[in-house]
């Protein structure tokens, strides 16, 4: 059965037709009544007309807004203004009712805020529709692009002993009784737990896919992570997803030429493929949405060290709130004056200091001693700073080894990815993209947790 969107789109009068979706609007009108209906396959309703004397008044009651129904009918020419055709409706099933004094979506524009509440309900909006609708895209685009290019799909463990990233802030995995624990007053006796020692919710599958990237040469993660932060930002969520693809005999320079590649298809597949959604988005959400997307498709990224991001900084003579000064990271608004405002497209800073950056990165031979640096980059867009962020990792054991000793973790408990440098190691590189952060750049929507169906954050698990 063809969905709404093929009607809109390759629909011809005196088609006979049937249609099936969710009301989102209903008007009335001299016997006659107009309905738009709409099955979530594209942001425009089929507009349904009803003849009313054709049908019983007990039915036409049960037809209000997020009623469910099945319509039998014609397509026809549309006079009306935006619309190529429209439904002569011919016989009406109605599945599912919804009362119209409690059904809280209605003909008006309501808050963001307010439709978090509702999860279950708000993808039927405009708003939401379109950007599931993108995400979905941007998810095909992701598999798309690393399948044309030979990678592997990895599937890497969501339950873990290991902190990738160093941050200490994970989610705990326990089978042990809990509230037990808490009443008796004695230590947690980690033996008798499920895998015998600590376990977490992974905040990155990078470690593993360096395993298999040392057998497949090329392969890509795309799983949900998790960050126990407790930040109630715009900017974090406590559940997301990340893609991560990791590749053998790759440097720096070559994880760069990727990660651009990569951007620019994805943008290229949504602004093909959502057309309609991504107007929409430039009409509602954010008028930058299209430049953005236009600056990754055709421009090409600007790439500086980290140094000379430091120097453009502070001759910018930008009164920043974050103090600029070789040693410490970049804050957000560091990573947008330099993509927004000094070089105006995306950029790419490499050669981060060793001490802001995890124990996994590779160490710069040739960096000074006194500012050693790592072989990292990070790739920051207009509109929202950072978007991608990878590294050149160390491939050499000795090095390796002093580096984990450094941070205070024992290099036994990385036995098995020390073993990757012990047996056939190899020069390999790879990156990070927050999904969800790609989404937002790309709709221009400001919170995160509007982009995800059922965001994860503090004191928030519901639906």
């Amino acid at each position: 059965m063809p969905r709404i969107n093929d009607l809109i789109r390759d629909g011809e009068p005196n088609q006979q037709v049937i249609a099936q979706g969710w009301v989102r609007t209903k008007r009335e009108s001299k016997g006659i009544t107009f309905l738009e209906l709409n099955d979530g396959s594209c942001l425009s309703s089929l507009q349904v007309v009803v003849q009313n004397d054709r049908y019983e008044e007990s039915l036409l009651k049960q037809i209000t807004t997020g009623a469910s129904l099945r319509v039998n009918g014609v397509l026809v020419a549309s006079l009306g203004k935006g619309q190529r055709i429209e439904m002569q409706a011919q016989a009406i099933e109605v599945f599912g009712t919804a009362d119209p004094e409690t059904y809280p979506l209605q003909k008006k524009r309501h808050s963001f805020e307010f439709l978090r509440e509702i999860a279950h309900l708000r993808s039927r909006t405009n708003t939401f529709g379109a950007v599931f609708r993108v995400r979905n895209a941007c998810s095909y685009a992701i598999h798309k692009f690393f399948q044309e290019r030979g990678f592997i799909w990895v599937h890497t463990p969501i339950i873990t002993n290991s902190d990738c990233e160093g941050a200490g802030e994970m989610f705990a995995v326990t089978g042990l009784d809990l509230p037990k624990l808490a009443t008796s007053g004695k230590a947690i006796d980690y033996s008798q737990d499920f895998f015998g020692k600590p376990t977490f919710l992974t905040v990155s599958g990078q470690l593993e896919a360096e395993v298999m990237a040392t057998a497949f040469t090329n392969v890509y993660t795309f799983a949900p992570t998790f960050r126990a932060e407790n930040s109630n930002t715009s900017r974090h969520l406590a559940e997301f997803w990340m893609i991560e693809p990791e590749m053998a005999f790759c440097d720096l320079e070559g994880n760069a030429d990727l990660a651009e590649e990569f951007l620019k298809y994805i943008f290229n597949y949504v602004l093909e493929h959502c057309s309609e959604d991504m107007a929409f988005f430039q009409q509602r959400i954010s008028d930058r949405v299209m430049p953005n997307a236009e600056k990754i498709i055709k421009e090409k990224f600007e790439r500086i060290t980290y140094t000379e991001a430091v120097n453009i900084l502070i001759n910018s003579n930008q009164a920043f709130e974050f103090p600029v000064q070789w040693g410490l990271d970049l804050q957000s608004e560091h990573e947008r004056y330099l993509a927004e405002t000094h070089f105006q497209k995306p950029v790419i800073v490499m050669d981060y200091p060793a001490g802001i950056k995890a124990f996994y990165m590779r160490l710069d031979d040739t960096s000074n001693p006194d500012r050693q640096t790592v072989r990292a980059m990070d790739i920051l867009a207009p509109g929202i700073g950072e978007i991608i962020g990878g590294s050149q990792r160390e491939e050499r054991l000795e090095v390796l080894e002093a580096k984990i000793r450094a941070i205070g973790q024992n290099p036994e408990d990385y036995w098995w990815y020390l073993d990757l440098r012990r047996y056939g190691t190899v020069p390999h590189s790879g990156f990070g993209l927050g999904f969800e952060r790609l989404v937002q750049f790309i709709t221009g929507m400001a919170n995160i947790r509007d982009v995800i169906p059922f965001p994860r954050s503090p004191l928030n698990a519901d639906f």
